[in-house]
């Protein structure tokens, strides 16, 4: 924070440490203090003062992630935007033009958090009906139809839920004026929409606005991605929203590798929630060897079986597969994810298999480097 200029009693504030602490800090890492900066009076972030004031694609993303998952302090002329995935911040603080500088961790803050400083900021979006301890009563600002995509996909990162299987959305507002304004906009854009409501246990009402059906979702998608740059989303959540596009959208997101697979033109999601128990017959000495490969790999036998399943689905031919039973068979309890389960039982059906048969098959499928990012391969 002190090299992104904020003051030490900005620092105090934040960190409740004390002026002596953080100079102790400062006195140990061989950092050369300046004294304005020292004795208290802030100086200015390095960060586009006028972000908000031009109307842009860019803008309203990040005004829409502000409102629905952002913080404006009331006590002074911070602005705060938290997210799981650091990769947003950076793209936000880029097209702030902003210094990043990230509030300190403690024991049970653990969200990354991007903090910007600007008394100016803070006045624009005033403008915009955007205050502090906004929660309960934030407006939906009057965005520009032209930018209005763009501001939406913002509201859905910052605060929105997207089910895996892209069938339905929702975004969460404490406030009725923002949720039921929000609605007109979806039903503006010929969405099967509504809104449910619910009192949370500190008494508020809680406004859930949603989208529903698969056709509504692969339109909402097209909208809201339309003016989307390289990466200014959540990729999970375009994901799952084009699951079922023509041209679905598709990423290897290193932060959860193992969420998403490709199986030919679709997009197989793979998690706990989707997951089904299944119990077979399958080759001991088969089985064996997987489980040394899982071993050596840290991974899992059934995480292995599917690389191999998935792997084997892309394949073209299956007319020269040998089908010689196995004579050491011995019974095999997994879970698998359902989608795939349900692929992998179709393949067995048209070529006249068992479903054991291509798990033995699938074997020769696995490929490390595809499930773990090994370089290895069998």
């Amino acid at each position: 924070m002190y090299k992104g200029n904020v003051s030490f009693k900005e620092m105090m504030r934040i960190t409740g440490l004390s002026d002596r602490a953080i100079r102790n800090v400062m006195y140990k890492h061989g950092i050369q203090m300046n004294r304005a900066q020292s004795s208290g009076q802030p100086r200015k972030n390095n960060v586009n003062e006028d972000f908000f004031k031009v109307w842009s694609h860019e803008m309203a993303w990040v005004l829409g992630i502000l409102v629905t998952d952002g913080h404006i302090v009331k006590e002074n002329h911070s602005i705060c935007f938290s997210q799981k995935d650091e990769r947003i911040l950076r793209i936000i603080a880029n097209y702030m033009a902003a210094d990043y500088v990230l509030t300190p961790f403690g024991k049970t803050k653990k969200t990354p958090t991007l903090i910007i400083h600007s008394k100016k900021m803070k006045q624009d979006l005033e403008l915009l009906g955007i205050n502090p301890c906004k929660s309960l009563t934030v407006p939906f600002p009057n965005v520009p139809d032209e930018y209005l995509s763009s501001f939406v996909r913002g509201i859905i990162d910052g605060d929105g839920w997207v089910g895996h299987e892209g069938y339905q959305m929702n975004v969460t507002s404490a406030s009725e004026s923002f949720a039921t304004k929000l609605l007109k906009v979806f039903h503006s854009w010929d969405l099967n929409s509504d809104i449910k409501q619910h009192v949370s246990q500190n008494g508020n009402t809680i406004y859930r606005i949603w989208v529903r059906g698969k056709i509504s979702v692969q339109r909402l998608s097209g909208i809201i991605y339309h003016y989307a740059g390289n990466d200014d989303f959540i990729i999970s959540k375009r994901i799952s929203m084009t699951k079922h596009s023509e041209q679905p959208f598709y990423h290897e997101d290193l932060n959860d590798h193992s969420k998403w697979r490709k199986v030919g033109t679709k997009i197989v999601h793979i998690s706990n929630s989707n997951r089904i128990s299944f119990r077979t017959n399958v080759s001991k000495s088969i089985l064996e060897d997987v489980k040394k490969l899982a071993l050596k790999h840290n991974t899992k036998v059934n995480h292995l079986i599917e690389n191999g399943l998935i792997n084997m689905l892309l394949q073209d031919e299956f007319h020269n597969y040998q089908t010689t039973k196995s004579t050491d068979r011995i019974q095999y309890k997994s879970t698998y994810d359902k989608d795939l389960l349900a692929a992998i039982k179709k393949l067995a059906k048209e070529h006249n298999l068992y479903i054991n048969t291509l798990i033995e098959l699938s074997i020769k499928h696995i490929d490390i480097k595809t499930d773990r990012g090994d370089s290895s391969e069998i």
